[in-house]
């Protein structure tokens, strides 16, 4: 660049010319590019595709603090370890920022319900940090992992790394299907 504060001078066109001449461009790459699955978005309108589920989760014993972490009675150590590690990959998102209590929890059972159908094996859940103006914990985050541990399809959950979501998100082990 010349000094002409980021507009190029006529000379730096012809010296980067210059330095492509003879230069083969690559051929296009036929490789796939894996994208993470996308977040589910809370429709607008939804038309029902099954019969409705009913809401067995309670809001009671939550306490204050979220758990970082879940594993079911009778499952090995070695599997929340692997959980961490990123084993199995994430199949699927579910996005509950921003929800009524109310809502996310009916979402969050028929997202897990329908992973289940689906055989899925490792799922996230966004709830975000929600921190409170007291410094406490978001209450979304303390129900959504508080409401993970009643459910039936959940074998193990842990806190997402700071890559995937940090404290806003869990990655979620459900059972096989079949199991």
């Amino acid at each position: 660049m010349g000094k002409n504060r980021g507009q190029p001078l006529p000379e730096d066109s012809v010296l980067f010319r210059q330095a492509l001449e003879g230069v083969t461009p690559l051929p296009p790459s036929d490789r796939a590019t894996i994208q993470p699955p996308p977040a589910r978005a809370t429709p607008a309108h939804r038309q029902p595709e099954s019969p409705e589920i009913s809401d067995t989760l309670s809001d009671h014993g939550a306490g204050d603090e979220p758990l970082v972490e879940f594993l079911r009675s009778g499952i090995a150590r070695t599997t929340l370890r692997k959980l961490r590690r990123g084993q199995p990959p994430i199949q699927d998102n579910l996005d509950l920022h921003g929800l009524a209590s109310d809502e996310a929890r009916r979402l969050l059972q028929e997202f897990l319900r329908d992973a289940a159908q689906r055989g899925l094996r490792c799922v996230r859940v966004i709830h975000g940090k929600g921190r409170q103006a007291g410094g406490g914990e978001g209450v979304l985050k303390t129900r959504t992992r508080h409401w993970l541990t009643q459910c039936a399809e959940v074998l193990a959950f842990c806190e997402a790394p700071p890559g995937e979501g940090g404290g806003g998100a869990v990655k979620v082990l459900l059972k096989a299907a079949g199991r």
